[in-house]
C-alpha cells in the first residue's frame, strides 16, 4: 500500500523537527555544563548530588566532553541538512519540471541551496541561539537535568571521541600548548569586572560592588595612606595638668589620644577615651593605670591587610605609625582599616558616640549613660544603660524630635527619634547664673 503524499511530507517534516530538537538539546547541554563547571559544580558534588558527581567526571576531562558534544551537534546538523536537501528538493524539481527553461539538475541545485538556507536559519534560531540563551540563564538546573544525556553521548561515541581527542591534543602540542595543563582560574580582574557588570544590571547593589572593589584594593594600600597624619593628631602632653587632659578629651572627641613627652616623636602611651570617661578618679596615677596602654608601632609602608592581620593576632585596635627615621608619622585605628572596605562609617549611629558641637555635644541615643554622667559631672541614676533609655524615662513617653528636658544644669533636646527609640540628642551645660535664676 502506497503512503499518501501528505503523510510522507508530514513524516519528513517531523524528522527535521527531531533533528533540530536534538541539536537544541546538545547545544543547550554544552553551554549549561560550561557555565556550571568549576566551584559551583564541585560544591554540589561534595554535597552528595549524584547528577553533579556524574557531570563532574565528564568535565574533569574537558577535551573528551567537548569532543562528545561536538560530535552529537555535528551529526544532528549534518543529518538534518542531508535529509532535508534530499527529500524536499524532489518536490521542488517535480513541481517546476517543464515550467521553466532550467534543466532538472539546475533546478535541483538551486532548490538544495534554498532549502539549506531556510533550514540553517530555522536551526540557528531553534537549535542554537534560543537553547544557548536558555542554558546561560538556567545553567545549573539544565546541566544537572541533561547530565544523563551527556553521559550517554560520551559512552556511545567513545571510540570517535578518543580519536578526536588524540587528534586535537596532537594539534595543540604542535602549536606549543600543553593540552593537559589546568584551565586558567578566575582572576581578580574577572571578579571585579563581573561585580561592575552586576552593579550596572542591578543584580548587585552599588554599595556591594564598592565593597568588593575595596577588598581587592585593600592589600595594595599602605598604612601611611590611611593613617591620620601627625599634623592632624590630637595629643596629650605629659607635662600638662590633669584638668588640661580632661578638657582636651571632652572638647576634641576622639577614641584614642597619644600621650607624648618632649616632642610628638616620643609617644609614651595611648589613652582610651571611653575608659577615661568611665573613671571617677581622673588623677594622673589612676588614668595611667586604668585608661592608658602601651603604644604599638607600625611602619608607614606596611600594607593595610598585613596590619589588619597583626591587629587581629595581637588583639589591639590602635597603632602609632612611624616613618623611615623612626619619627611619628601619624596614628591608625582598626576603624580606619574597616572604612577602607565598607566606606565611611556613620559614627552617629555607633554606641558611645559623643561629638562636640558648638557649646554642647551631639550624643547618640546608644551612648552609655555613665559616659554621659562623666562628661557633665552629674548622676542620672542606675536605671538605664543608655542615654536614649534615660531620656525616655525622664519624659515618660517615646520622645519626638524637639522634646526638651533639663537635669542638674544640663539642657537636653531630642534631635532625632523614631517610633521606638531616641536616636540622637543635643546636650549642653547651662551657665551657673542661668541655672540659679531658674531655681529661684
Amino acid at each position: 500500500m502506497d503512503i499518501p503524499l501528505w503523510l510522507t511530507i508530514c513524516l519528513q517534516v517531523l524528522l527535521q523537527i527531531v533533528f533540530i530538537m536534538l541539536n537544541a538539546v546538545f547545544a543547550c547541554a554544552e553551554i549549561a555544563v560550561i557555565e556550571t563547571k568549576g566551584a559551583k559544580l564541585d560544591s554540589l558534588a561534595e554535597n552528595g548530588n549524584k547528577k553533579a558527581k556524574r557531570l563532574k567526571r565528564l568535565t574533569d576531562q574537558p577535551a573528551k566532553f567537548l569532543a562528545a558534544i561536538q560530535v552529537a551537534i555535528t551529526l544532528s546538523g549534518f543529518l538534518g541538512s542531508a535529509f532535508a536537501s534530499d527529500n524536499f528538493s524532489v518536490y521542488i524539481v517535480n513541481g517546476l519540471h517543464g515550467k521553466t527553461p532550467l534543466s532538472d539538475n539546475a533546478i535541483k541545485t538551486i532548490s538544495v541551496i534554498i532549502i539549506t538556507v531556510i533550514l540553517s536559519y530555522i536551526t540557528l534560531i531553534f537549535g542554537e541561539l534560543v537553547p544557548k540563551r536558555l542554558a546561560m540563564k538556567k545553567a545549573e538546573s539544565i546541566a544537572l537535568g541533561l547530565s544523563g544525556t551527556v553521559n550517554l553521548i560520551a559512552v556511545c561515541f567513545k571510540p570517535l571521541v578518543w580519536l578526536l581527542t588524540v587528534s586535537t591534543n596532537a594539534v595543540l602540542r604542535a602549536l606549543g600548548i600543553d593540552p593537559d595543563a589546568e584551565d586558567s582560574e578566575v582572576s581578580e580582574e574577572d571578579i571585579r569586572l563581573m561585580a561592575d557588570a552586576g552593579s550596572e544590571s542591578g543584580s548587585i547593589g552599588e554599595s556591594e560592588n564598592e565593597m568588593i572593589q575595596n577588598i581587592f584594593e585593600f592589600d595594595d594600600i599602605t598604612v601611611g595612606e590611611i593613617a591620620t597624619h601627625r599634623t592632624e593628631m590630637t595629643v596629650l602632653w605629659a607635662e600638662d595638668s590633669d584638668s588640661v587632659w580632661e578638657e582636651t578629651v571632652k572638647n576634641d572627641i576622639h577614641s584614642y589620644y597619644p600621650i607624648c613627652g618632649d616632642t610628638i616623636d616620643t609617644v609614651t602611651g595611648i589613652l582610651d577615651a571611653k575608659k577615661y570617661l568611665r573613671l571617677s578618679d581622673r588623677s594622673r596615677a589612676s588614668v595611667m593605670a586604668h585608661a592608658v596602654g602601651k603604644p604599638r608601632y607600625v611602619t608607614e609602608v606596611m600594607k593595610a591587610d598585613a596590619l589588619f592581620r597583626e591587629m587581629k593576632r595581637g588583639r589591639f585596635t590602635v597603632a602609632i605609625v612611624v616613618d623611615e627615621y623612626g619619627g611619628t608619622s601619624g596614628i591608625v585605628t582598626l576603624n580606619d582599616l574597616i572604612e577602607q572596605i565598607v566606606g565611611d562609617l556613620d559614627e552617629s549611629e555607633n554606641a558611645g558616640d559623643i561629638r562636640k558641637q558648638g557649646a554642647g555635644y551631639i550624643i547618640s541615643g546608644l551612648a552609655e549613660r555613665e559616659s554621659f554622667d562623666e562628661l557633665f559631672g552629674i548622676d542620672t541614676g542606675n536605671d538605664s544603660a543608655t542615654v536614649g533609655g534615660w531620656v525616655m524615662e525622664q519624659l515618660e513617653k517615646i520622645p519626638e524630635a524637639g522634646d526638651e528636658l533639663e537635669r542638674d544644669g544640663v539642657k537636653i533636646r531630642v534631635t532625632k527619634a523614631d517610633a521606638r527609640r531616641v536616636i540622637e540628642i543635643y546636650a549642653e551645660k547651662l551657665p551657673k547664673d542661668t541655672t540659679a535664676e531658674e531655681e529661684e
